[in-house]
């Protein structure tokens, strides 16, 4: 059986009247790389906070490495990495001031886990005497990440570390946590990119303050058991209107340059819905079978619940 780093029962966290968390409960194990996946407002902030010992739960109880966050918060607080999504470093300090200084808060130099950070802080060098402020958004991610690693955290939790960096960035951070869990660091890593949800060992799907499901990604890919359709034409917008209106289709929604459909019949008929399409003043439709990814499983749980 996997060693536990990070055990989440039964936790729940409202404001006033509005519910963030709702029964929350699952699992990381050591040195895995887990997901938290959801859109804005899903919960992924205010849960991150209270791993983090930032926050207090109403109610239900969380475990980092054996300790609790409650009682242990001083404890916890030397284990853990924690890097919001908002860029929260000293922004009139040069990169190597503010790495210079979380080391000192953890009691620790940069020269004693620099092999930690090797790799990140190369990109970084040739700008260490840059202000925070003047770097670019993958650079302050980059930044943050290293402040993040500097004392050794056993488990880092990263919010929403790729939110507006543009994708170059984005794929260099995902190798830098592969790269990372090779030091046996547990990551957990919220994210609202459906296709970042791939590159982990396992996620949690979570919407609304409630987890929709738990399983590695091709697990979830996998349960999603009815066939799917991809449609466009010349008018996407009123294409997806008329669709939803035809009564052979179980669901219709956006998925960039096409309408993902799953008709409530395994082998439904092709030309009459196109027939149905024609007769609302669509000429051009391409419809094709396509596979299911994460994504639409999201949306097909999300239409359930």
């Amino acid at each position: 059986m996997m060693e536990q780093a990070l055990i989440i029962n039964n936790i729940s966290k409202h404001f006033n009247a509005t519910d963030a968390l709702k029964d929350i409960s699952f699992s990381v194990n050591r040195s895995e790389l887990f997901g938290l996946i959801g859109p804005d407002g899903a919960g992924k902030t205010t849960l991150f906070r209270i791993i983090a010992t930032l926050l207090l739960a109403n109610c239900g109880t969380v475990t980092v490495g054996g300790l609790d966050v409650i009682k242990d918060y001083k404890e916890i607080r030397n284990k853990i990495g924690y890097m919001p999504g908002k860029f929260s470093l000293y922004r009139d300090m040069t990169v190597e001031e503010n790495l210079a200084f979380f080391a000192a808060v953890f009691g620790t130099t940069i020269q004693e886990n620099y092999e930690l950070i090797a790799d990140i802080y190369k990109f970084l060098e040739p700008f260490k005497n840059r202000r925070a402020a003047k770097l670019s958004g993958g650079m302050k991610q980059k930044l943050a990440l290293c402040c993040t690693l500097i004392h050794r955290p056993s488990i880092l939790l990263l919010d929403e570390p790729t939110t507006g960096v543009d994708p170059v960035s984005r794929r260099e951070f995902w190798d830098m946590l592969y790269r990372l869990k090779e030091h046996n660091i547990t990551i957990l890593v919220s994210t609202p990119y459906m296709d970042e949800a791939a590159m982990c060992d396992r996620i949690a799907l979570i919407k609304n303050g409630g987890i929709l499901s738990v399983d590695t990604p091709i697990s979830i890919v996998n349960s999603f058991t009815e066939q799917l359709w991809q449609i466009k034409s010349d008018d996407m917008y009123h294409l997806l209107l008329d669709t939803r209106k035809y009564d052979g289709i179980k669901s219709c929604y956006p998925f960039g340059e096409t309408h993902h459909i799953v008709f409530k019949n395994d082998m439904p008929n092709i030309e009459s819905f196109k027939q149905f399409l024609c007769k609302n003043g669509h000429n051009s439709v391409v419809i094709s079978k396509i596979k299911a990814n994460i994504e639409d499983y999201y949306m097909n749980l999300s239409q359930q619940s």
